[in-house]
């Protein structure tokens, strides 16, 4: 399955997408935070076999230009998102989103309703007051760019150690993600993709944390799906987000960890969208 690439044009500046596939309804789908549209190419293979399949980065991630805003919310990465899909000619989609892409896709979805026809949410954090200000205050730390290339040590760091512990920085006993490395290969892929946006990634980070999901969730109109593997960080807060949302349905995936965990999370995710 051949994923191709482009940009299209934005007020100021450009979003490049990934996308594959053609004919049925089109799946706009969006990454989560760090990295890029690459990470959810697993996904795109498998939902391209049925659908067209586009895959944006979100601003200040990938390849697409940085935010306008020196620090946008979600309506305004929302705002980019949706005039990339302008420009694709995209008018009424189903939409996924994963972790932050979670939270743009939603709020698409509160801002332009009659566009989204279902809404899949895969990986919601729902933090408390006390937990959003330690993510807040230790997620991301400003490493300049120097002649030593510290920046890039702490970037590789930084994307080996999300895999490791939840929080990253929480380096105890306590937030130890026991599941293990990515491949190099993969891991290398990552840190590539945030490494080109530096400069720019963590503000889509800030506006996912304080974007205030039980606020707006509950005011989405359009049929949901809420889904989470269950060795994802978020795991913990899929009933909840089930119980929050009108119309939503709730299911466990196996993530994309393998072809064949892939090609299971496509599959129910389908049945979702095309029933």
């Amino acid at each position: 399955m051949t994923i191709r690439r482009g940009f299209v044009d934005i007020t100021g500046g450009q979003v490049h997408f990934r996308t594959a596939g053609s004919g049925g309804a089109p799946l706009v789908m969006l990454h989560a935070s760090p990295g890029s549209s690459k990470q959810l190419e697993p996904l795109i293979r498998e939902f391209a076999r049925t659908r067209s399949v586009h895959a944006p980065d979100t601003l200040g991630n990938g390849d697409s230009s940085p935010p306008l805003q020196r620090t946008p919310t979600i309506e305004d990465l929302a705002g980019g998102t949706l005039q990339a899909l302008d420009a694709l000619g995209l008018h009424e989609v189903d939409l996924y989103g994963s972790h932050t892409g979670a939270s743009i896709a939603a709020t698409i979805a509160l801002l332009q309703p009659t566009r989204v026809r279902k809404l899949v949410l895969d990986g919601v954090g729902l933090y408390e007051v006390d937990e959003q200000k330690a993510i807040l205050a230790n997620y991301l730390p400003e490493v300049p760019v120097d002649h030593q290339g510290l920046h890039v040590l702490w970037a590789w760091q930084f994307c080996r150690d999300t895999y490791l512990f939840w929080p990253w920085f929480k380096h105890d006993r306590s937030g130890v993600r026991d599941i293990g490395l990515p491949s190099p290969d993969a891991l290398h892929g990552k840190f590539v993709e945030v490494i080109k946006a530096y400069g720019s990634f963590r503000s889509s980070y800030r506006a996912a944390f304080n974007f205030d999901k039980r606020k707006h969730l509950p005011q989405l109109k359009r049929p949901t799906l809420a889904v989470c593997a269950r060795n994802d960080m978020l795991f913990g807060y899929l009933d909840e987000l089930g119980r929050l949302i009108p119309d939503c349905e709730k299911r466990e995936i196996p993530g994309t960890g393998s072809p064949e965990a892939a090609s299971e999370t496509a599959r129910l995710i389908g049945a979702f969208l095309d029933r």
